[in-house]
């Protein structure tokens, strides 16, 4: 596990610099070498591989949340949805907490809960901590909650959640309750064997009576989900192509994007396939290491891995939680699970 060190929240938001600034930072964003290991690690396998999520950096979370639009993208609609018609209900679940979110993106959702919640007039201010790998974007989420919820503390956790957090060097969380909430199905990113040690993590943080709320996308047609992750306007391939720019910015690579193309399928076996396609014989440069391509020659970016409802408690119960409520939408395409320990 590594401790977070805080960052000084003047820092916070220089866009924004006008005004007193109220987001603590907590800077644990893994060092170039990290990145580095990791990606070249994958591009030596013999079924290439980058790991999802290097693809969010500032621009790649744009481009993401654009996705988030798009017709063929029902996931967040829907998810949204439920929250939703659901949000009283599962305000009344979390209490009064301190609500971490586990890839806070542009923040949208937890703006539903944070409403339901600030409707209780029992409820103490709340506490938020958005934990997110693209820091940037994570500043300027936490940042424009505070704005909008005047009593809101927001504490900013740059960090890859998928790793062991401590989170006791902290301020602001005292000992209250935690609730973790994990929506947009990110879940379905790793294997069902990650997916387990991703969940034990998350109950080591949330120890000793934590919660968590999380998002799983359902089984479904492949005419559904195909478009869904390969959309008609390209924004789907923008975004993981752009991950060949942010190597070749961050990393001195010399990829040409022009030189790939994107595809996703859909599995069988319950689960979306995206990859980068070489188009012609290549090779990259990494560092003093040359990574070859073949015409056609793959790398896969994502995963993202579908499941029935008893298929997700049985791994939620492999990671020590236990179900106490699942809300769906009336056409069965997406879940929300709040689950304790």
């Amino acid at each position: 596990m590594v401790s977070p060190s805080l960052v000084s929240p003047s820092l916070v938001s220089p866009s924004l610099n006008s005004r007193p600034a109220q987001v603590q930072l907590y800077d644990l964003h893994p060092p170039l070498d990290d990145f580095r290991a990791e990606v070249l690690q994958g591009l030596r396998q013999p079924q290439k591989m980058i790991p999802p999520k290097f693809l969010y950096d500032k621009r790649g979370a744009a481009l993401f949340d654009l996705i988030c639009t798009l017709e063929e993208y029902y996931l967040t609609r829907t998810e949204m949805g439920i929250l939703q018609t659901h949000a009283a209900e599962m305000a009344n679940l979390i209490g009064d907490s301190v609500l971490m979110e586990f890839g806070s993106g542009s923040s949208q959702k937890i703006r539903i809960l944070l409403d339901a919640l600030s409707a209780n007039p029992l409820a103490s201010d709340p506490v938020y901590v958005g934990i997110d790998i693209s820091k940037q974007h994570l500043l300027e989420a936490c940042d424009r909650l505070t704005q909008d919820y005047p009593g809101l503390t927001a504490i900013a956790l740059c960090a890859d959640y998928t790793q062991p957090l401590e989170l006791s060097a902290i301020e602001g969380m005292g000992d209250r309750h935690k609730v973790a909430f994990f929506p947009g199905s990110s879940i379905g990113n790793l294997e069902p064997a990650e997916a387990v040690q991703f969940l034990q993590q998350v109950a080591a943080a949330l120890q000793p009576e934590g919660a968590l709320l999380i998002g799983v996308d359902l089984k479904k047609s492949k005419t559904i989900l195909e478009p869904a992750y390969d959309d008609a306007l390209g924004l789907s391939a923008a975004f993981a192509l752009n991950v060949l720019t942010r190597m070749n910015r961050e990393l001195g690579t010399n990829f040409v994007v022009q030189n790939f193309g994107y595809e996703a399928i859909y599995n069988p076996m319950g689960r979306i396939e995206m990859y980068l396609i070489s188009l012609q014989d290549q090779t990259v440069h990494f560092g003093e290491e040359e990574i070859a391509f073949t015409p056609g020659e793959r790398i896969r970016t994502e995963y993202s891995y579908k499941y029935d409802v008893e298929e997700f408690w049985a791994i939620a119960a492999s990671a020590g939680f236990q179900t106490k409520q699942v809300w769906t939408d009336p056409n069965q395409l997406f879940s929300l699970h709040y689950l304790h320990l």
